[in-house]
């Protein structure tokens, strides 16, 4: 008989079970995927919060914006998920399908890649 990875209960059913009732595999597994640490959770704040502006200065797939108003709005440029750098030279810096890329006189060129 095996135990609740969890509670450590002994568990009743089902040969491959792991756990005895939902809310302690629920609750395992938000210990389990919960950020670890404040570092973590900080920077996932950020690019959580970068993304959302992306999204709302970029609702047709394409936008133009200034530095000023990304910055108006809490957005920090150290923070994106990937770098992309296209044939022609330009480099855009993405936060999962959201990009943007400096223009000049500091203006930003929004986009969205196609999933």
């Amino acid at each position: 008989m095996k135990n609740c990875l969890e509670c450590n209960d002994k568990i009743v059913g089902r040969e491959d079970k792991k756990f005895c009732s939902d809310g302690c595999r629920n609750a395992y597994n938000n210990k389990m995927n919960k950020d670890n640490t404040n570092l973590m959770r900080n920077i996932n704040n950020k690019l959580r919060k970068n993304y959302r502006i992306l999204c709302e200065l970029n609702v047709d797939g394409k936008a133009k914006t200034t530095r000023t108003k990304l910055l108006s709005k809490g957005f920090d440029f150290e923070f994106f998920t990937s770098i992309y750098n296209t044939k022609t030279g330009n480099t855009y810096f993405f936060l999962y399908d959201q990009g943007y890329r400096a223009l000049e006189d500091e203006y930003f060129m929004l986009v969205k890649k196609d999933s």
